[in-house]
């Protein structure tokens, strides 16, 4: 089994930075393609970024240019360095992985076998 412990987050004013960290334990050493989602409130949850474990990345539209995946895969961690926050940005952002080595762009959400618990992202002044 696998679990993914995210940290990071907080209060920004817009403009801010902010980096979130998902550490992978367990069986984590087949780690595949891994991503950052979040989900605002009444909204459905969205990719931000994906990263595949040979490095192909993929960003939503709204993230690109701001945001920033890269992954440790010696270490099975993923990070989401996030630039010139803006108030839409708020969400609580949540990790996925998958043992599944494909491209981030070609993997919907309910491939993702583990999930972490969540780290809330608020933007504001």
């Amino acid at each position: 089994q696998v679990q993914l412990v995210e940290s990071g987050g907080g209060l920004v004013q817009p403009g801010g930075s902010l980096s979130l960290s998902c550490a992978a334990s367990g069986s984590a050493s087949s780690m595949g393609v891994m991503a950052w989602y979040r989900q605002a409130p009444g909204k459905t949850r969205e990719m931000v970024a994906g990263i595949s474990s040979g490095g192909t990345i993929d960003y939503a539209d709204s993230v690109k240019g701001r945001f920033t995946i890269s992954r440790d895969n010696a270490k099975n961690t993923i990070y989401l360095q996030m630039n010139s926050l803006k108030p839409e940005d708020t969400a609580v952002y949540y990790c996925a992985g998958s043992h599944r080595r494909l491209s981030p762009s070609r993997t919907p959400q309910s491939v993702y076998e583990y999930w972490g618990q969540g780290t809330q992202v608020t933007v504001s002044s």
